[in-house]
């Protein structure tokens, strides 16, 4: 998984915490915030009772009622205020001040208020009684109080979520500005190399510290590995050049002893094997040289290759082994794929390569099938299968070291060095291509070459 995605992840699972808990949070704090609220209503309007009482005298409210006692219900009957006088046992002290919540019957109709009650001296209008106590009531329905309680919920829920949607958004779109220069670090600079010279030294345009440390850190190693890889290479082609010439004498050499008439037979045995491990040694040189100069770009890509022609050459070149062997053999090639700016030469070796290889190791009276198709996300694909005993999983990813032999040994096992499939990926890269093995025990194995579109 991208790190971005992870990213985009972890900021949309604790968004989404958030608002799990701000939906088990905010109705208690939203219903106490309501709450508190009603009751500071409540002492603004006791505030006002008592101003206006002082203002106006107790008996401007009192006179309204016969009975001493003064009540108003507004229209809906939500909110109440009355005074009602206390008896006359009620001892003149300092005003006490409590708020609850209790059911009051409005008319014919019980609602539950929750109320702020005052025992207290009213009055203050000259020539009255102000030792007397009264109870002053101030009641606010409940219904009130849940109306402004879901409406506060609602605003926070809201809120919240739109907050929260907003916040992943925002983090996404600067996670991904963030990851810029890692996805251009790792699309134009990492993938699709095969090797160090291939990669792009040009500095990123970014100011992250840590991204730009790592990209310097990424060029300087792979400067280090192409000069690693340009001495072994060179090293290699030097090596070879100067091993094809004592080969060439040592070859002549025993050439003109074998003319001798007076060389003994054993000495003569001796000589012969002597040239069969020699010319051993002439074609393992041979293809480390072949490899140097590929991987030198010392061959020229001039050409435009029909993949059908050379398989048909190759075939032919190869029809006497594969008819000693009984091996039948299957072409089918829809359509005909041409390989722009390519090398015919080395076109030829690969495919050589891996149709020698599928007759050595078949088995007798066994078949091979050279099929090619066009890909549909664009390219050429050509499989050359065979039915012989197969590769270990184990072995597949190393099939392409140079010098490793997975197939049987022995007297009877066939001969080879190790380089065959070397050279074939070599010449496979050379050509922007893909070389890759797919096998299985008991049932064959396919090589794929796949061309770029």
């Amino acid at each position: 998984m991208r790190l971005e995605t992870k990213l985009g992840l972890f900021n949309g699972l604790s968004k989404l915490l958030l608002v799990v808990l701000g939906v088990l949070l905010i109705p208690p704090v939203v219903q106490r915030v309501a709450v508190l609220h009603t009751d500071e209503r409540l002492r603004e309007k006791k505030s006002e009772v008592l101003s206006l009482i002082a203002r106006d005298g107790l008996a401007t409210f009192l006179r309204e009622e016969h009975d001493e006692t003064y009540a108003d219900y507004n229209i809906l009957k939500q909110e109440y205020i009355t005074i009602t006088p206390l008896g006359p046992g009620s001892a003149v002290g300092a005003a006490t001040e409590r708020i609850f919540e209790e059911p009051r019957q409005v008319g014919k109709e019980v609602e539950d208020f929750r109320i702020l009650s005052c025992a207290a001296p009213l009055g203050g209008a000259a020539g009255e009684n102000s030792s007397r106590r009264y109870r002053l009531e101030i009641g606010s329905s409940l219904g009130t109080v849940e109306l402004l309680t879901d409406t506060l919920r609602s605003l926070a829920l809201w809120v919240l979520v739109a907050g929260a949607a907003l916040t992943v958004f925002t983090d996404a779109a600067f996670a991904h500005y963030l990851l810029r220069p890692l996805r251009e670090l790792i699309s134009r600079k990492l993938r699709g190399i095969r090797q160090p010279g291939e990669f792009s030294f040009e500095r990123l345009h970014t100011d992250t510290t840590d991204f730009r440390r790592l990209d310097d850190s990424l060029s300087a190693l792979m400067r280090q590995l192409q000069t690693s890889f340009e001495k072994e290479r060179e090293f290699m082609s030097n090596v070879s050049h100067e091993l094809l010439t004592p080969t060439s004498i040592l070859q002549s050499r025993f050439e003109n002893m074998l003319q001798d008439p007076t060389l003994p037979e054993p000495h003569a045995r001796q000589i012969v094997e002597s040239q069969r491990t020699l010319y051993r040694l002439r074609n393992t040189v041979r293809t480390l040289l072949l490899i140097a100069n590929i991987e030198n770009d010392q061959y020229l890509r001039d050409a435009s290759v029909s993949l059908r022609q050379t398989v048909a050459d190759v075939t032919e070149e190869l029809d006497d082994r594969r008819q000693q062997r009984e091996i039948s053999l299957h072409i089918d090639l829809t359509p005909d794929y041409v390989v722009p700016q390519a090398n015919a030469t080395l076109l030829h070796t690969l495919l050589r390569n891996l149709l020698s290889n599928a007759i050595k190791y078949n088995h007798e009276g066994g078949q091979i099938r050279v099929l090619g198709r066009p890909r549909p996300s664009g390219g050429y694909e050509l499989r050359v299968e065979d039915q012989g005993p197969g590769i270990a999983p184990d072995n597949v990813p190393l099939l392409f070291d140079r010098f490793r032999r997975f197939h049987a040994t022995g007297p009877k096992a066939p001969e080879g060095y190790g380089l065959g499939l070397p050279i074939a990926q070599t010449i496979a890269q050379f050509h922007h291509a893909e070389l890759r093995a797919e096998s299985e025990l008991g049932k064959g194995t396919a090589f794929v070459v796949d061309f770029a579109g």
